[in-house]
């Protein structure tokens, strides 16, 4: 078995912000550059891999290793940092917050590099919900924060949508959603067991066919950008050889514990904000530029404009990808149009404030 293209940083017993607790936990990261440069943070996404964030960085990106010292932390329930699949010991795994994930990645950040200071937190979709935590979580700690197609609160809206493929999914299973910010209701009398490989894949096709109406656009569709650009013959094989095949690549229990993560986002729901997310905002201390996609179906420009709006004057900056990429525009990296636009608008916004 080949070595993974990763390290992993112990945490010991590791608490949760709901009260239960992760044994032997461990987060997983990748670093790029001298330890010396300025250092970034850059979360992974909602399944994704480690290496599923290298995109955006280069020589001739603006996460140039050259001059940063890049952190990729993975997410707890992304398959290389504890996961139900990889930790046997937490099944059923516990909810996992946005505040845990960021705090086990300040103990990677402080504990083990001995790093007292960021240059920026950055990253897409669940790892701009990171970018925002690490904001009011710990907001003296960076210089500049920059969340690209995410939210600080996950909108009911967005709730619903997760809602709808995780039932999806559950159902090939015969287990009903638990409800939003939760995985599968436990039936009484029954317990937890392990997927079929049967069950697995009627739940993780459904799951990806459900997916497929919300990460690109109307437009996207529209104008067949997945014939034109990914090269598919038509929208079947799209379903099937794009959607399906990147479900069935994942392992369910993992997804759910991620979704469940997203779902419960809500960087307000800490010391010393108590739920008031307008307060949350205005607590956030870094320069921060903010980064929607005009076609995002899940991170519409609206809730941002609503985040920027409630930063103290001359804290916030909201930029938005002129795209019809959906909430694709923000990464993988699949539209090369929309990785110039942002990394033009990181380098402008870094490198202006670079001391």
């Amino acid at each position: 078995m080949s070595k993974p293209d990763y390290e992993t940083f112990q945490l010991g017993h590791f608490d949760l912000q709901c009260g239960a607790s992760i044994p032997a936990a461990y987060i997983a990261y990748k670093t790029f550059g001298d330890p010396k440069s300025p250092a970034i943070v850059y979360p992974t996404w909602y399944s994704g891999s480690i290496s599923d964030n290298v995109w955006l960085i280069g020589e001739d990106k603006t996460l140039n290793p050259k001059r940063y010292f890049i952190i990729i932390p993975a997410l707890f329930g992304n398959g290389q940092s504890s996961s139900p699949s990889n930790h046997p010991t937490a099944k059923p795994f516990p909810n996992v917050s946005f505040y845990d994930n960021v705090r086990a990645q300040y103990e990677l950040v402080t504990k083990y590099f001995g790093i007292k200071h960021l240059r920026a937190v950055l990253g897409w979709s669940m790892g701009a919900g990171q970018t925002y935590q690490w904001a009011t979580q710990y907001p003296e700690f960076m210089d500049l924060a920059i969340p690209f197609c995410g939210s600080a609160k996950t909108s009911l809206h967005n709730q619903v949508f997760l809602e709808g493929v995780k039932s999806a999914m559950l159902a090939a299973k015969l287990v009903p959603s638990a409800g939003s910010g939760q995985g599968g209701a436990v039936v009484k009398g029954e317990k937890y067991r392990t997927w079929t490989d049967e069950e697995k894949s009627v739940g993780m096709k459904a799951f990806g066919r459900g997916y497929a109406g919300w990460g690109f656009s109307q437009a996207f569709y529209r104008e067949k950008v997945h014939e034109k650009h990914f090269g598919f013959p038509d929208l079947e094989s799209f379903l099937v050889g794009f959607w399906e095949k990147w479900a069935c690549s994942k392992d369910p229990e993992n997804m759910l514990v991620m979704l469940q993560t997203w779902q419960s986002g809500d960087c307000s729901q800490q010391e010393p904000y108590n739920g008031n997310f307008e307060k949350s905002m205005q607590g956030i201390k870094a320069k921060t530029l903010v980064l929607p996609s005009k076609t995002d179906l899940y991170f519409p420009p609206e809730d941002s404009e609503y985040e920027v709006a409630n930063m103290e004057p001359g804290i916030g900056r909201l930029e938005v990808f002129p795209s019809i990429w959906g909430h694709w525009a923000g990464g993988p990296g699949d539209s090369s149009e929309d990785v110039k636009w942002l990394d033009h608008h990181l380098a402008a916004f870094i490198d202006e404030k670079v001391s």
